[in-house]
């Protein structure tokens, strides 16, 4: 298969459609929304969502960059805002023509082992 194949078919996992080729992510695209998440703050924590783990998966599907995030419960007040602040954030370093879609999951549920350990000690946990 040469750089000019179509996009898509059993090997990508993608349907292929014909006519069109999906374009690969830029290499350091998931670095820079790793990055944007870096600066998106829980209102109530005062910390970043990568570092209080509510950040469960970020990858490219059909050209579409899909934040999978969660909340620290399910009746957050926080829980709109912060996914728009997320999308917003993540649209803004890749590009805002590449599409952002932010989906809340709730499985598994988050709780404060997700934590990264530095976060965890700025909040008053104990070091593990």
């Amino acid at each position: 298969m040469t750089g000019d194949a179509p996009a898509g078919g059993a090997e990508s996992g993608v349907p292929a459609e014909p006519g069109r080729r999906l374009q690969p992510p830029a290499p350091d695209m998931l670095d820079a929304a790793w990055g944007a998440l870096r600066g998106v703050y829980d209102p109530e924590l005062y910390l970043d969502v990568v570092s209080l783990g509510l950040v469960y998966d970020l990858r490219v599907e059909a050209g579409t960059v899909v934040v999978e995030m969660t909340m620290t419960t399910p009746g957050c007040p926080a829980s709109e805002a912060l996914s728009e602040m997320a999308r917003v954030e993540v649209a803004h370093a890749v590009g805002d023509a590449v599409p952002v879609d932010v989906r809340v999951v709730w499985d598994p549920p988050w709780s404060p082992d997700m934590i990264d350990e530095e976060a965890a000690v700025t909040l008053g946990f104990r070091a593990r």
